[in-house]
């Protein structure tokens, strides 16, 4: 039993990491020609090539349940053209210890894959979009494509780059009159650095603008000191876009945007997506599991990858589908987040239950 053990986890495990090459791959490609588009200052064809090489991390995380499911079908599917699953079955093993056997590896992978999620992969793309915009912006960073917007009260702030070591380029802050909504006061600020034993950020290269009923006041000051709650930690996630962050940075930050005022459904949702997509997974691979034993025995690969792919993009659409739903109808992003993986995990069982 233990070496028809190892002989399915080799099965599984071995094309399930080829798919997943294969596909970051091709996407690393596709997002390197898209980089190329948006070729300035000191982000050329080389620096673009760095970007897309260190987002890696992300890719492997967003295509690896698609790589476990299409390794499924692989590798039980060659199984099965050869009849060796019909030997293994010949000599007592059940289909729901085959099963089990298939979903082992399965769930190694993709807890694999959830821990480069939550540790390695925002740290990766925090890091990579840091350096484009620096390179973009040639040192000066002022004049950087890509930037982020945040609100903190009544104060919206832009910022051209955070860096991972605690340190702002090209911030800009607008100040807002809370009940008329007016205009109040406008500062740019060259860059800023966290001082964490003081629990502030100081400024350097200041100029700024003062609206009044009298006029408009200028003024420029080297240093000054920036009181806020935003820390180098939340800024890591406020600039990364939400599926790029890890589950307890999603949670953090939603428990933020809620002590703000702010709408928050978006990060939960994300939250509860990432937290039970390993469920949606291992459904789908009992899906594919079943198609191995049942209506897709006798039919070539290509169908039964076919097949992979259908159930793959139907299930990622029908996530999305439900997901914007929820955030439109002001819905809880936790059963937006829990029908798909229900539906397949229940659709799996059912199936491979009507395997004889």
């Amino acid at each position: 039993m233990r070496r028809i053990n190892g002989y399915l986890r080799r099965a599984i495990v071995l094309p399930s990491l080829g798919v997943t090459v294969v596909l970051v791959a091709l996407d690393a490609l596709f997002a390197y020609v898209h980089e190329l588009e948006f070729l300035s200052g000191g982000y050329g064809a080389l620096e673009a090539l760095q970007f897309v090489l260190t987002t890696a991390p992300s890719r492997i995380y967003e295509f690896l349940p698609m790589g476990v499911l299409l390794g499924a079908l692989l590798g039980l599917g060659l199984l099965a053209n050869s009849n060796e699953l019909t030997v293994i079955r010949a000599v007592g093993v059940s289909t729901e210890r085959i099963s089990w056997m298939v979903l082992k590896p399965a769930i190694v992978l993709l807890l694999a894959g959830s821990l480069m999620g939550e540790f390695i992969a925002p740290w990766a793309e925090q890091v990579a979009r840091s350096q484009r915009s620096m390179a973009e912006g040639e040192g000066e960073v002022v004049a950087a494509k890509h930037g982020y917007w945040h609100r903190e009260g009544h104060e919206f702030i832009y910022i051209n780059t955070v860096q991972p070591n605690g340190v702002l380029h090209g911030v800009t802050r607008y100040r807002f009159d809370g009940d008329s909504q007016r205009l109040l006061e406008s500062q740019h600020v060259r860059r800023a650095l966290y001082q964490a034993e003081a629990g502030h950020w100081v400024l350097q290269g200041i100029r700024g603008s003062r609206i009044g009923d009298d006029g408009v006041e200028t003024y420029e000051r080297a240093n000054d000191i920036w009181k806020t709650r935003l820390t180098p930690e939340l800024l890591s996630i406020v600039i990364l876009e939400p599926k790029h962050l890890g589950i307890h940075k999603l949670y953090q930050y939603a428990q933020y945007l809620e002590r703000q005022g702010l709408q928050a459904g978006e990060y939960l949702l994300t939250f509860w997506q990432k937290l039970l997509r390993p469920l949606a997974t291992l459904g789908m691979v009992l899906i594919a599991i079943s198609f191995i034993f049942g209506p897709m025995r006798e039919v070539s690969m290509g169908v039964r990858l076919t097949g992979g792919v259908a159930a793959g993009l139907l299930f990622h659409y029908g996530q999305q589908f439900f997901g914007h739903l929820s955030l439109v109808f002001d819905a809880s992003p936790l059963m937006a987040a829990l029908v798909p993986p229900v539906i397949c995990m229940v659709l799996g069982v059912v199936l491979l239950r009507r395997v004889r």
